[in-house]
């Protein structure tokens, strides 16, 4: 790069560094007045802090371009003054984002014109920091007892199902017994009609030899 490119692109650096200082001075102004204004007036200057803010990073994005077509020689000074400005920006954007919020709260609280401002704010915050955590617990209970009372319905449900499985499971059982004793009569009948038609058998048996020796004794006689 000659001579002639790097003073051109020093100089448009130090433009653009200018449209930056300028920007960041009205910036701080703002922010400085922002506390005095009246709570009508605060949103429209919050708002045209926060476009002052998002022109400044434009701005240092250009001047982190246009840095490196400084000479390499040169460019450790501009980068250094880079970081302080991107520094400076993300400071007031700090201080910016704290006012909003302390005049926030004054306008819901009301503002106290005596020295314990802070500490009243402080703890009117904290208060409802605690009401609101106290809520969440109070939900989270309320979650709790409605899955215990589920889970107790559930549980009675069960109960009831494992009473009525009891109570068919002794009916199961009684009718059971009751088929057993079924079973043994069945069987002492069996084997008393087992028993009947044994002797039923002699008896016929008996009365057949019989017969035949008197067949026989009267053949016999005959020939007698």
């Amino acid at each position: 790069m000659s001579a002639l490119d790097n003073q051109s692109a020093t100089e448009l650096f130090q433009n653009y560094q200018s449209d930056f200082q300028l920007v960041y001075t009205d910036l701080t102004q703002k922010i400085q007045e922002l506390p005095s204004l009246s709570s009508d007036q605060r949103p429209k200057a919050s708002a045209a802090s926060e476009r002052l803010i998002e022109e400044s990073y434009e701005l240092l994005d250009q001047l982190s371009i246009e840095v490196q077509n400084i000479p390499s020689s040169s460019r450790g000074q501009y980068n250094s003054q880079l970081r302080e400005y991107r520094s400076n920006i993300d400071k007031a954007k700090r201080d910016l984002k704290r006012i909003v919020e302390a005049s926030n709260r004054s306008d819901l609280f009301g503002v106290r014109d005596n020295g314990s401002d802070d500490i009243a704010l402080d703890q009117r915050q904290q208060l409802l920091n605690g009401t609101a955590s106290l809520e969440r617990s109070s939900q989270r209970l309320r979650d709790s007892q409605r899955i215990a009372n589920e889970t107790e319905h559930i549980g009675a449900n069960i109960l009831t199902d494992l009473r009525g499985q009891r109570e068919q499971i002794m009916n199961s059982r009684n009718t059971l017994m009751e088929a057993d004793g079924y079973v043994d009569k069945s069987i002492r009948t069996l084997r008393g009609m087992a028993r009947r038609m044994a002797t039923n058998r002699i008896i016929t048996v008996a009365i057949i030899t019989v017969l035949i020796i008197l067949i026989l004794l009267v053949i016999a006689s005959k020939f007698w």
